[in-house]
């Protein structure tokens, strides 16, 4: 089991909201009305935690020790909501989100392949660490500055995480589970390293998750401000073509340790999938 291990490695650098927060830097001549407001879009986006922590428990009922790593997941993803709420509440009160701003975007993501999911987060975890790094740089404030760059840590920690599990999946001794998770995996980094290429931002919170409520069933769909997630990108803290070719690196980097391959490219990742697939496809009718 990882998740004991897990534990006692996040346990072991988890900070303290009230001590490793530095409050006391707080200079208000340094925040924006604009730059505030992003801080509530990024706090109620944080809060999604709980409906995909619904829906891992739902969809790993199976895996009891991923399930209980959730746990940790999800305390530290809501404390991410916390302290952004609660630097709200200190110096911007009228922008705390509300109960309800905040339940909005608990609402239930329908079923989907387990080791697609898996692999759709740790490259989440990886992007938006790339994503508050960059806030980081765009804030001019000093206390929120701080606070995007101890949660950018966490997510690079929870994408590490992630991946142990996936490398876990990839040891079974079962052929046909390891193509089966091989080509999921693969999938999921052939689109999340791709974004580059297209004009919605590749986030679990920005995809379409349930068929029922389409084409408001995206965690960014239910935010007071809809569209603020590509301004805060491209106009804001300018998460550019630069930045998302970092991002894309990580992905193929990870990739290539997972599968033992070299991919240097998206495009070699692609074909990689598709022997894949061709390989399944054979096994299938034979």
């Amino acid at each position: 089991m990882l998740y004991p291990e897990l534990f006692k490695s996040m346990e072991a650098v988890r900070w303290n909201l009230s001590h490793d927060i530095p409050w006391d830097d707080y200079d208000a001549s340094k925040l924006t009305d604009e730059q505030a407001y992003t801080i509530k879009m990024n706090a109620i986006t944080e809060w999604a935690a709980l409906p995909a922590t619904e829906m891992f428990l739902r969809d790993f009922r199976n895996d009891s020790d991923f399930s209980s790593f959730m746990s940790i997941w999800f305390f530290e993803e809501q404390k991410h909501s916390l302290v952004l709420m609660e630097y709200l509440r200190r110096f911007r009160p009228e922008l705390v989100p509300t109960e309800e701003e905040l339940h909005n975007v608990r609402f239930e993501f329908d079923p989907a392949p387990a080791m697609e999911t898996m692999m759709l987060h740790f490259c989440g975890e990886v992007r938006l660490n790339h994503w508050y790094r960059r806030a980081a740089d765009w804030h001019t404030e000093p206390v929120i500055q701080a606070i995007y760059k101890i949660v950018a840590q966490d997510e690079a920690r929870h994408a590490g995480a992630y991946l142990r599990y996936m490398r876990r999946a990839l040891a079974t001794p079962n052929d046909a589970t390891k193509l089966e998770t091989r080509l999921a995996f693969s999938k999921i980094g052939v689109l999340m390293a791709s974004a580059h290429r297209t004009a919605q931002a590749l986030h679990p919170t920005n995809l379409h998750v349930n068929k029922e409520m389409y084409p408001d069933d995206t965690v960014q769909s239910k935010l007071p401000s809809p569209g603020w997630l590509e301004h805060w990108l491209d106009d804001q803290i300018r998460f550019d073509k630069e930045w998302e070719g970092k991002v894309s690196t990580r992905i193929l980097h990870n990739m290539s340790l997972l599968m033992g391959e070299d991919f240097k490219s998206v495009q070699e990742l692609n074909r990689y999938r598709k022997d894949l697939s061709k390989m399944q496809q054979t096994i299938v009718t034979a």
